[in-house]
């Protein structure tokens, strides 16, 4: 089952900041929901355990992310996938461009794209789609105010 998640941030700090804890697996795993770990394989790659519950199931996923076109600092492609054991499976990626809005302004843009299998699948497409949309929403929420300290 996939999805389609947008949204955008406006985050009080300069591109040159956003870009740089965009890439800092640190404060990633700080505003990723439900993250254990989050280690860096190389420049590109990085390991994650996520723990989630989505309506009944809760899941541990162990998973890999690849970073993708990188276009310092303006935009990259998040890629990953996340094996949940029984409970099934997540993949998917993210566009993120970052754009800026005055010299100590920047605006974040996301298209993400999600698809989920095995016992998540069968929750229903509703469920799924808005606790996606609600894990993107804090994600984006935490990152924002970690970087402009707000």
């Amino acid at each position: 089952m996939a999805m389609i998640i947008e949204g955008e941030e406006r985050i009080e700090a300069p591109i040159g900041k956003v870009w740089a804890a965009l890439n800092d697996p640190d404060i990633l795993k700080e505003c990723i929901p439900g993250c254990e770990s989050l280690e860096k394989n190389s420049d590109t790659e990085l390991a994650a355990i996520v723990t989630l519950k989505i309506g009944p199931i809760k899941a541990k996923f162990n998973g890999e992310v690849e970073l993708k076109n990188l276009k310092p600092p303006h935009s990259y492609t998040i890629q990953g996938e996340g094996k949940g054991g029984i409970a099934g499976f997540a993949k998917g990626g993210a566009d993120v461009t970052l754009k800026e809005d005055g010299a100590d302004v920047t605006v974040l843009t996301y298209e993400a794209k999600a698809d989920v299998g095995g016992k998540i699948a069968q929750l229903g497409s509703r469920l799924i789609t808005s606790t996606s949309k609600k894990l993107a929403g804090q994600f984006f929420s935490a990152f924002n105010e970690k970087v402009s300290g707000s």
